[in-house]
């Protein structure tokens, strides 16, 4: 099992401690927590190596997680943890369903629009701003596309394809920049 964190994603982070014996209390970063209630394992990003930790015992509440490491039992050892960030390995990533993906699965897909054909071939997701875009390379032109449902129509993993429907317009305003600006 590597440990670098390209094979990870992030879950969370360790928030805080619970109680005197070494319990820690995991706050998770998803949007589908319960897929996470089971955990049997993780990784703790510590001093920028992935350090394995078996989890004895673990209570599921919502967006956090009441974890007992094994090897961690008292007040100090846990105080160590805290803050640290959790992973998990990219397998463990829980199946979604019909034309949900990650953002790491489709870098490489192929967009392809309803109107104007292939757009390009996604380079990355970019969630720095309110939306999410795709980031389309269209033969060294970047097109920005929001993640928006309505725009996309169906997301064929077989073949790597997403197919869109852009808002008129968006795309050719990427294709054919004009210099006059202000009409």
């Amino acid at each position: 099992m590597g440990s670098s964190s390209s094979d990870c994603f992030y879950l969370g982070k360790i928030v805080r401690k619970h109680g005197y014996k070494g319990d820690l209390v995991l706050k998770l970063d998803t949007d589908v927590p319960e897929s996470y209630a089971e955990l049997e394992s993780l990784f703790l990003e510590m001093g920028g190596t992935m350090v394995p930790f078996f989890i004895e015992r673990s209570l599921f509440q919502g967006q956090f997680i009441r974890v007992k490491f094994e090897g961690v039992d008292s007040e100090e050892e846990a105080e160590k943890l805290l803050r640290k960030e959790a992973y998990l390995p990219l397998e463990c990533l829980p199946e979604l369903g019909e034309g949900q993906f990650y953002y790491h699965e489709i870098v490489g897909y192929r967009v392809v629009d309803k109107v104007c054909g292939e757009i390009g071939v996604i380079k990355s997701v970019n969630d720095s701003s309110a939306q999410a875009l795709f980031e389309i390379d269209n033969g060294g032109v970047e097109i920005l596309l929001p993640m928006v449902d309505d725009f996309i129509d169906k997301v064929d993993k077989v073949n790597g394809v997403i197919y869109v429907n852009c808002p008129e317009g968006l795309v050719e305003l990427y294709m054919n920049p004009t210099d006059d600006k202000d009409e």
